[in-house]
């Protein structure tokens, strides 16, 4: 079973409370019992002993509170998050034999499934000006700031943020997307910004002051109507400030569903009402 750093300071300060209560209640035992007996210096040997159980609880009080204020931030200064991945994601981009041009129409290179859906980046990782316009982050990114990589989801994420049913190719209707990191060394007010690539085409982006604290797990995604999921390949971009972090791609396939048109009541358009012209009047000759 597996632990993160912050359930491990929750136990740890848990811990300090129950030795503190142990020294405590022990320590006014034996001041109690000291009390009792007839010989002084037994006694006095007996008390001090008590005392020195009480203060030692006290310690503990002082080291639980520092273990639960500073524990997490200084774990993240000396604990990089390298999370084990449930499967690769990072695309290859060895050739292989399915896009070599041939002449020779062998199934067992046309038909290889598993390189059928092989994502590949052809973008120049920059920030676009118009979301850089956006900006608020007033620090400048640390340069030990760490990101694992992403691990996407279109089922969700569960209670201790780890995405559920991983995946790199999702079919439509793909839904809700997330894409998962863990992060160390951070820093907040540092803006940060995910953008989201079809086909090279930005179709969506978050960019805002970093408020996640130094270390932990966190996640961007996208829920638009089912319709704008095109298939093909999408990429995620992750940047501080205007330095490029890391990215992740994924793969979207099959039709996206058609959007639902609600039927536009006929307009009736009364028929404006026809001039009959009057006859001209007749010329009659003069003097008749």
């Amino acid at each position: 079973m597996s632990i993160d750093i912050k359930a491990g300071i929750i136990a740890g300060v848990i811990l300090t409370l129950v030795f503190f209560l142990i020294s405590v209640i022990t320590g006014i035992q034996t001041v109690i019992s000291g009390k009792q007996i007839r010989f002084f210096k037994l006694r006095r040997d007996q008390m001090m002993r008590g005392w020195r159980l009480i203060i030692l609880g006290l310690f503990w009080v002082l080291l639980g509170v520092g273990v639960y204020f500073y524990g997490e931030p200084v774990a993240y200064r000396y604990i990089t998050p390298s999370p084990t991945l449930p499967r690769t994601l990072t695309p290859s981009i060895t050739p292989s034999a399915s896009i070599t041009p041939t002449i020779t129409n062998t199934p067992s290179i046309t038909l290889t499934p598993a390189e059928s859906y092989t994502p590949t980046s052809t973008l120049t990782p920059h920030m676009p000006v118009a979301v850089e316009a956006r900006f608020e982050g007033k620090r400048t990114p640390p340069a030990e700031a760490a990101f694992s990589p992403l691990i996407f989801s279109n089922i969700g994420l569960d209670e201790d943020y780890n995405a559920i049913g991983p995946g790199i190719q999702f079919t439509n209707p793909v839904g809700h997307l997330y894409a998962r990191f863990s992060y160390a060394k951070m820093e907040d007010d540092i803006q940060w910004s995910a953008l989201w690539y079809q086909g090279g085409v930005l179709v969506h982006f978050e960019s805002l002051p970093w408020n996640g604290g130094s270390g932990g797990i966190g996640y961007t995604d996208w829920d638009p109507a089912p319709e704008m999921w095109l298939p093909g390949v999408y990429e995620i971009q992750i940047f501080l400030g205007t330095d490029y972090i890391l990215s992740g791609i994924f793969t979207v396939v099959g039709d996206p569903p058609t959007p639902t048109i609600s039927p536009t009541p006929l307009i009736t358009i009364t028929p404006s009402p026809s001039i009959t012209p009057s006859p001209a009047p007749s010329d009659t000759p003069a003097g008749s």
